[in-house]
């Protein structure tokens, strides 16, 4: 199985001006849903795993997150792709728990439940947390230069402090194309 596990703020959707608490706020970034679709038309079995600490701190409800969701869903299908499934943490930062990246429990979480091992996992955000979250999987890690990451440009060198192996791309739909070029990307070197 090829499996793909995405951040969402950031690597499919644009971040907003502070927490996306409804639909409305959910805006999918130019191209990203797109480079979904064909991930999935190429096979990959696609999930988000997500931080969603506007939960812990009681700026918006579950039944709101649903709501985001299946705009996502939704606007995925009418081109075609699909999430298999969204982890998130709900927990506020500060709070002791495993699931918040950069900790990995979503990461081991969803390698369980899919029974994938490591290396087979392609790995892809635009925050430093979500691949660091996955490091210790062995998965092949991916940095899109949106949202947190918009500063950094895809063709240098990524800043002290990534995850070793992590790989640069201007965007997903960068990312798809390469794979679609040249096939999956090699595991991380040891």
């Amino acid at each position: 199985m090829k499996l793909a596990i995405l951040d969402r703020d950031g690597t499919l959707n644009a971040l907003g001006d502070g927490f996306i608490a409804s639909p409305q706020d959910w805006e999918p970034l130019p191209g990203a849903l797109e480079a979904v679709a064909r991930l999935n038309q190429a096979g990959w079995h696609v999930v988000v795993a997500t931080n969603q600490p506007g939960l812990g701190r009681g700026l918006f409800d579950t039944q709101a997150l649903v709501a985001i969701h299946a705009k996502l869903h939704r606007l995925l299908a009418s081109l075609g792709g699909r999430i298999d499934a969204v982890f998130y943490c709900p927990h506020a930062e500060g709070e002791a728990c495993a699931c918040r990246k950069p900790a990995p429990g979503l990461m081991q979480q969803i390698q369980e439940r899919y029974g994938v091992e490591g290396s087979q996992i392609l790995v892809v955000g635009s925050c430093l947390a979500h691949l660091q979250a996955a490091a210790d999987l062995g998965a092949q890690l991916h940095m899109v230069c949106t949202g947190r990451s918009a500063h950094l440009d895809a063709h240098q060198g990524l800043p002290p402090g990534w995850p070793p192996g992590t790989r640069a791309h201007a965007s997903l739909g960068d990312l798809v194309d390469c794979i679609a070029s040249q096939g999956p990307p090699p595991p991380n070197a040891p």
